[in-house]
């Protein structure tokens, strides 16, 4: 039986989905020692190999095969726009995609005037706008604290994640439309799931049965 590898997303979606998998009775000890320097970390028992990406590369490393399973954001998924099948929404980290900034933006938004947006998510944004406000915007693509874009006159709005909605309460700005919900989603390489489908399946019914204990 050949190894079954799974790319998860480096920080507390890795430890939350490992939480899930020991539910279900699949552990990776080695993962569990913050010393250690691996890359890869293997049950062996169970055939399985795990490793830790930068989330925007879990869905590259599952497109290309080189991991058969993903765990990743929806924002990354939608992002990244790969080919490859989201097959489970694990239920934690769960957020909204937003379009955010000061009360006076909801009127750009109400008449579709023409406006800039910035945001770490261009394609997420773009889709909005375009496909589904039919809105014309100008995207601009900021690499970090979007909220600074409204506030010195970058943009009139910016499209981000929205968890507690503290940091926007704390800056003057606010959610104006919601774009989207998040949550951690588990996805799968088009071949593997063709050529893995017994394990890949028993994988999702036994994770699926355990989301459904916990809500």
């Amino acid at each position: 039986m050949r190894y079954l590898t799974i790319a998860l997303g480096k920080g507390r979606l890795a430890w939350q989905t490992m939480q899930l998998f020991e539910k279900i009775g699949i552990t990776c000890e080695e993962m569990k020692d913050k010393s250690s320097r691996k890359l890869i970390f293997v049950n062996e028992e169970q055939k399985l190999r795990f490793f830790l990406a930068k989330g925007p590369d879990v869905p590259t490393y599952v497109e290309y095969g080189a991991a058969d399973i993903g765990i990743v954001g929806r924002d990354t998924i939608l992002e990244e726009n790969r080919k490859l099948f989201e097959v489970l929404d694990l239920g934690y980290g769960r957020c909204n995609m937003c379009v955010c900034g000061p009360e006076s933006a909801k009127e750009y938004l109400q008449h579709a005037q023409l406006i800039r947006v910035a945001t770490k998510y261009p394609n997420i944004a773009k889709d909005y706008f375009y496909n589904k406000k039919h809105q014309t915007v100008e995207i601009i693509k900021l690499n970090g604290s979007i909220e600074l874009a409204p506030i010195v006159g970058l943009s009139e709005v910016i499209v981000d994640i929205v968890e507690t909605g503290s940091t926007l309460r704390e800056n003057g700005l606010q959610v104006l439309e919601e774009v989207c919900s998040l949550s951690a989603r588990m996805v799968v390489n088009p071949v593997s799931m063709k050529m893995e489908n017994p394990r890949i399946s028993s994988l999702v019914m036994q994770l699926k049965a355990a989301i459904s204990e916990r809500v």
